[in-house]
């Protein structure tokens, strides 16, 4: 093999998803990822740290693009609708890997261990944000309320758009999810008031 492999990181993935589903998680190594995609495990190796980080190895670009939203927000908008802010970009960034997004989320449902490890990476993105919410000057319970509501969203707009069989984008699946959840608590602040 020479020294220079294009696209290593893309055959990596593919060959990765592949095994994945076709034998399971568990039952494929490295080794056989690195076989499939004609690539040495030094390779592979170079890219991720682990075979689970084929499947979370945009978890961290995508909580800077998130905490960088909400960094940048306009001081004028409420927290909540900074948070809503942040997963629209998020939304549009994810958006365009549709059908990657469906066979990674068929390896994670599979997978207990990569379940637990999908819910870490939801609460890392929540607990970034709280902190940034907290960081522009937003009450410690504010901040932490409207990051973990937002992910809330997110995820379940996530799921919507992985699983549904419409056109419709990720950002928009988001949007219903926030004002659904505007809607729900709305109604419970009414009766909140009551009690």
């Amino acid at each position: 093999m020479g020294r220079w492999e294009p696209n290593a990181k893309g055959r990596l993935e593919k060959a990765a998803m592949t095994l994945y589903l076709d034998r399971g998680f568990e039952q494929t190594t490295v080794a056989d990822i690195a076989e499939r995609a004609g690539l040495s495990e030094r390779t592979f190796f170079r890219y991720f740290a682990d075979k689970r980080e084929v499947l979370f190895s945009g978890a961290a670009t995508l909580q800077e693009l998130m905490v960088s939203c909400v960094r940048d927000a306009p001081t004028s908008l409420a927290p909540f609708d900074i948070v809503t802010l942040a997963l629209a970009q998020a939304g549009a960034a994810i958006g365009q890997g549709r059908e990657r997004a469906r066979l990674r989320q068929r390896v994670i449902d599979a997978n207990d261990e990569l379940k637990e490890r999908e819910l870490i990476k939801l609460a890392t993105l929540a607990g970034a944000m709280t902190e940034e919410l907290r960081a522009r000057g937003v009450a410690d319970t504010t901040s932490s309320l409207a990051a973990e509501a937002g992910i809330t969203a997110f995820r379940i707009g996530f799921e919507r758009w992985v699983r549904g069989s419409d056109d419709a984008d990720l950002v928009q699946f988001i949007a219903e999810s926030v004002a659904q959840l505007a809607a729900i608590t709305h109604t419970m602040s009414t009766v909140s008031k009551e009690l």
